[in-house]
């Protein structure tokens, strides 16, 4: 059998950056830069940089998914579409977190190295994954956590907790705390991605925000405009018709533009949105006593940023259909006045013709007559000459009795030579 030449990648996505197993009690800190084409693959060799100064080998250019234990910590690293995520493990114990000190992960990795990671960093978090909590752990939560947007919910159908913020902290990370209890190694890793994917795709689903209030202020200009020129279209005559289409062609020329500037952010943006959804579902939640939940919490805070991007999408697509609208009723009555003005022209030209016509027959008539004339002059030289020959009759009788005949094969020429004419 002769195989797909993506057969065997397409039968890989399936397992595309997979979960792995974890063991409580480890720290975990997540970085997420946003990477364009270019710092896509700084972020590679930057990789390869750290992995070479740790003796192992670098990824090649086709790798968007590494996973490595480089002894003082273990490093995950992801390439996305837009964004490249760095992932960094590191065992503890259960007194990492005390009044005294918060053990993190990103404390056994090269800072010089850290602070040079491409592209701009969109979000970063510190997460514990602890079997259990205990009195201290919760006494420990208020030091923190912010308690006024203190979330915590029994997640993974009961078998854990998970505790957040959803705060930027003075480190500028925000912090999640994950009780495994019971739950296998396998089922903790699928946890603790889950949520580090809903803090990630939250803050990414959230960059069409700020587009879709650029966009609005646009958007209402162009309504403004749009109107102005739907009044003007109703009351303009005809001589302004023109400046008003040249008007409309540049608005929606305009708008066109914004919307394929924004477009793909806003598609992104819902998609993100969605996966946002999808993980909150996963991690399969419930609620605490007195607690909200991330759902919960996503749901009202988040709710009106969608709102946002979907409404500021919604009013560019029905912008753009407004103007197309107005572009073809104004060019259809472009249109139908330039049809009208031809029509004009036409029956002009036809008068005209007409006139041409009786002009011609005139000249005709007349023509007839000098051919005529000059031709029974001829006949009259002849007969003249004739007449020392023999000829019987005088020069202006045979000239008489010419004239008709003349005149009628004259006219015959001439309308056998019109009909032809008219014919071709």
């Amino acid at each position: 059998m002769m195989d797909h030449s993506q057969r065997l990648a397409l039968h890989n996505e399936v397992h595309a950056r997979p979960p792995e197993p974890m063991h409580a009690p480890l720290a975990i800190s997540h970085v997420v830069m946003w990477v364009d084409r270019d710092t896509a693959q700084a972020s590679r060799a930057h990789l390869a940089r750290l992995l070479r100064d740790h003796h192992l080998p670098a990824p090649d250019v086709h790798t968007n998914h590494v996973r490595m234990d480089l002894g003082a910590f273990r490093l995950r690293w992801e390439l996305h579409t837009e964004f490249v995520s760095w992932t960094f493990m590191r065992a503890g114990s259960s007194q990492m977190l005390t009044q005294s000190n918060l053990v993190t992960a990103i404390e056994g990795v090269p800072q010089q190295w850290l602070s040079d990671l491409p592209g701009q960093c969109l979000a970063r978090l510190h997460l514990w994954l602890l079997a259990t909590g205990g009195h201290d752990m919760h006494d420990m939560l208020p030091r923190m956590l912010h308690e006024d947007t203190l979330v915590a919910s029994t997640v993974a159908e009961g078998h854990g907790e998970v505790y957040t913020d959803f705060q930027l902290h003075p480190d500028g990370y925000s912090r999640i705390v994950l009780l495994a209890g019971s739950l296998s190694p396998r089922r903790q890793g699928r946890l603790v991605q889950q949520l580090l994917e809903i803090e990630t795709y939250r803050m990414a689903a959230l960059l069409g925000l700020p587009a879709a209030r650029e966009a609005s202020a646009a958007l209402a200009d162009a309504e403004r405009e749009l109107a102005a020129l739907a009044h003007a279209v109703r009351s303009a005559q005809t001589q302004h018709e023109a400046g008003l289409l040249d008007r409309l062609t540049r608005l929606a020329g305009e708008v066109e533009g914004q919307y394929a500037a924004t477009h793909s952010r806003f598609s992104a943006t819902r998609a993100y949105f969605e996966l946002v959804d999808r993980r909150i579902r996963d991690i399969a939640e419930s609620r605490m006593p007195g607690m909200q939940t991330i759902g919960e919490f996503m749901e009202r805070r988040l709710s009106p940023a969608r709102s946002t991007c979907d409404w500021a999408a919604r009013r560019q697509t029905a912008l753009s259909e407004r103007v197309s609208r107005m572009s073809n009723l104004l060019r259809t009555r472009v249109d139908f006045e330039q049809q009208e003005s031809s029509q004009a022209l036409l029956a002009a030209m036809n008068q005209r013709q007409g006139l041409q016509l009786k002009l011609q027959s005139t000249v005709e008539g007349l023509s007839v007559a000098a051919i005529t004339y000059y031709i029974t002059g001829l006949v009259s030289y002849l007969a003249k000459g004739a007449v020392h020959s023999g000829w019987p009759f005088s020069p202006d009788l045979t000239a008489a009795c010419a004239l008709p005949l003349v005149a009628a094969a004259v006219w015959w020429s001439m309308r056998r030579l019109h009909h032809k004419v008219f014919q071709a």
